[in-house]
């Protein structure tokens, strides 16, 4: 019986060691999701408005808020790998269900009222396509056809929102798949966006000069805000705990989600970076007001095969988004409810769907009426308010605990990298709260 204890645990030893020493790019998966969430149509636009209006000195803020979202993240794996039980449950098992339905409901608003983004940058990709393929053919043809003006576009959302939705429904072994597409996507992206600047061609002896901040530091403009906060991403964080149990990772797999989380911080860190780096280079002085602006100043540059690549990747970055973003807010109100949590459960897919098709809703009354959803807006805003600091103490709070971790609480490192984290998500909701709710909700008064 010794012999074959110790067998056992020689071959249970053996088994660990050859996790932990497995490559790295087989350590990646639930990291590589919650960087499809952060690597969206508002982070492409915004990078882009920073690279545009400051050129390469505010590189340091995307390099900050990535060490943030790795902390976090960091945090979120650990939680889930070791407990092995749904964020929610903890948090209603320690501080009351009360506070599980509270983030619950802000993260499912937040999501809902968000993605109305991603369809649009999905609708912005496909019709900017749309347009470049009939003006080839009527320069071909020599004659104008006046489709540009009469096709629907505006219905490409409705069609992949329909694929979405057959997405979450459609698999038994719904992260796999998952998986599978958000590696194909970050794929598109990555060459995508790396092409772009292999186009533009930035001086790097100008991006070392001004890279390296000489004041001014105190001067946060309103995009180079949004890009803390749409690289700064804490849902997006905190469903990293989710993806690890869906992962099947246990406490064995730590130092395989260490790895996971700094690939996961990296691909964020690159992918912004090559694309404000690219706007830094071509587009200095321009006004960028969505994406499309984007992607038709790219055109007399780069010419069509350019702007054609630019709208791939953007496409990839709305449609990765586009499900994973869906799946927080609908995973985190089913569980905050306890009515499940794991993607085998029929509530939050269901509650997923209901995120995809609001966000479907509102893209498709902002192309109809070329309108901003004022109430909408003020609303996901007021959702982001709340959440966002309330996540991030949460993580932190229950990473320290020692009766949900126990040795594998918190290192001093990650509680100042997370406290410091968590005073900036106060700061940005403050900012939210008095610069931007508070003007539109005067001007509704109005």
């Amino acid at each position: 019986m010794n012999e074959s204890m110790t067998a056992a645990t020689t071959s249970s030893n053996a088994s660990s060691a050859t996790q932990t020493r497995r490559p790295w790019w087989r350590s990646i998966g639930p990291g590589l999701l919650t960087a499809c969430v952060v690597i969206g149509p508002g982070s492409i636009l915004t990078s882009s408005q920073v690279g545009a209006e400051s050129g390469y000195s505010k590189m340091w803020v995307v390099f900050a808020a990535v060490i943030f979202m790795l902390a976090y993240v960091k945090m979120a794996s650990r939680l889930g790998a070791v407990t092995g039980r749904s964020t929610l449950d903890l948090v209603a098992e320690r501080a009351g269900r009360w506070l599980a339905v509270m983030i619950g409901v802000s993260v499912f608003l937040i999501a809902a009222l968000y993605q109305s983004g991603n369809n649009l940058g999905v609708h912005t990709a496909l019709n900017e396509v749309s347009i470049m393929a009939v003006d080839a053919a009527e320069n071909n043809l020599g004659i104008e056809t006046g489709l540009k003006e009469h096709l629907p576009f505006r219905y490409w959302t409705v069609v992949f929102n329909a694929l979405a939705i057959l997405f979450v429904f459609g698999f038994h072994n719904l992260y796999s798949a998952l998986e599978k597409l958000m590696m194909v996507l970050v794929a598109v992206m990555l060459g995508a966006f790396a092409i772009n600047l292999a186009f533009a061609r930035p001086d790097p002896a100008t991006i070392w000069k001004e890279m390296i901040p000489r004041g001014g530091m105190s001067e946060f403009s309103l995009p180079l805000l949004g890009l803390v906060g749409t690289t700064f991403v804490i849902p997006a964080a905190f469903y990293q705990s989710y993806l690890v149990r869906f992962k099947g990772w246990t406490v064995r797999d730590l130092r395989t989600g260490l790895t996971d989380a700094r690939v996961s911080a990296l691909i964020m860190c690159v992918i912004t970076l090559m694309i404000m780096i690219t706007a830094a280079a071509v587009l200095r002085g321009k006004e960028l007001a969505n994406a499309a602006d984007v992607a038709n100043q790219l055109r007399p540059l780069f010419g069509d095969a350019g702007k054609l690549i630019f709208c791939l990747g953007l496409f990839a970055a709305a449609f990765s988004s586009f499900i994973i973003n869906s799946m927080i807010g609908g995973f985190l109100l089913a569980d905050s409810f306890h009515a499940g949590s794991m993607p085998r459960d029929r509530v939050p897919r269901v509650l997923t769907a209901a995120v995809l098709l609001t966000g479907m809703g509102m893209a498709l009354f902002i192309l109809s009426r070329d309108v901003k959803p004022v109430f909408a807006i003020v609303a996901a805003q007021a959702a982001t308010v709340l959440a966002a600091p309330l996540l991030a103490a949460t993580l932190l709070w229950l990473s320290n605990l020692k009766s949900v971790m126990g040795e594998y609480r918190n290192d001093w490192l990650t509680n100042v990298v997370g406290a410091t984290g968590l005073l900036a998500v106060i700061g940005f909701a403050i900012h939210i709260a008095v610069n931007r709710m508070l003007p539109e909700i005067q001007r509704m008064l109005e």
